[in-house]
């Protein structure tokens, strides 16, 4: 009986150190996920992931400011193109569908995760000759791009470039919590590689 009740709190210990590491964790996260970043002054390439509020709106921004020379958008629907994308930033005018906009921005269309979006951005960026990369997307997104992407692309400079979606502007709502902690989960276990273990089996 003894060892029973010993094991169980050995359990209930192991337990509440495992959920008082996990909220510290999510603490770091949720405030970094919050940060403001500044792209560097240049760089060789940029790449959007999609997905989000403003993510494709900076990257063009940030090409049309002459930070970098190309831009990659990342996980572009089929059907969409480019003269749709440009609107969000250009409404009334088609500044990124004619030269010479067009001939340094590549749509891909293979992504549909952000393993995918790493895969995609891999050959595009060695195409390119792209040495120093600015990201764009989410700044709850963000840890777990930049994780992915440096493993598919060793040796080349990652320049984070995190925008602020209307869920984390204001203040924290049960919705905004559980965005956070589900992405804060889907990055624990792509630190332990098993995105990549999942991807594989699907």
């Amino acid at each position: 009986m003894r060892r029973v009740w010993a094991g169980t709190l050995l359990l209930c210990a192991l337990v509440l150190c495992g959920g008082a590491l996990w909220l510290l964790g999510f603490t770091v996260f949720s405030h970094a996920a919050r940060q403001k970043t500044r792209p560097p002054v240049t760089a060789d390439g940029i790449v959007a992931l999609t997905g989000g509020a403003d993510r494709i709106e900076t990257a063009l921004r940030l090409l049309q400011d002459g930070v970098a020379p190309v831009l990659l958008i990342s996980g572009v629907a089929v059907r969409t193109e480019l003269a749709e994308l440009s609107r969000r930033l250009q409404p009334d005018g088609p500044a990124f569908t004619s030269a010479p906009w067009v001939s340094r921005i590549t749509l891909g269309r293979t992504a549909q995760s952000t393993v995918g979006n790493a895969d995609e951005i891999a050959p595009w960026v060695r195409a390119h000759a792209v040495n120093r990369l600015i990201v764009v997307t989410a700044g709850y997104h963000m840890p777990r791009a930049l994780l992915e992407i440096g493993r598919a692309l060793p040796g080349v400079q990652l320049y984070p470039v995190a925008v602020q979606p209307p869920a984390l502007r204001g203040r924290a709502d049960f919705g905004t919590l559980s965005l956070l902690a589900n992405e804060y989960d889907k990055w624990i276990a792509a630190r332990l590689g098993l995105a990549r273990v999942m991807r594989a089996g699907e």
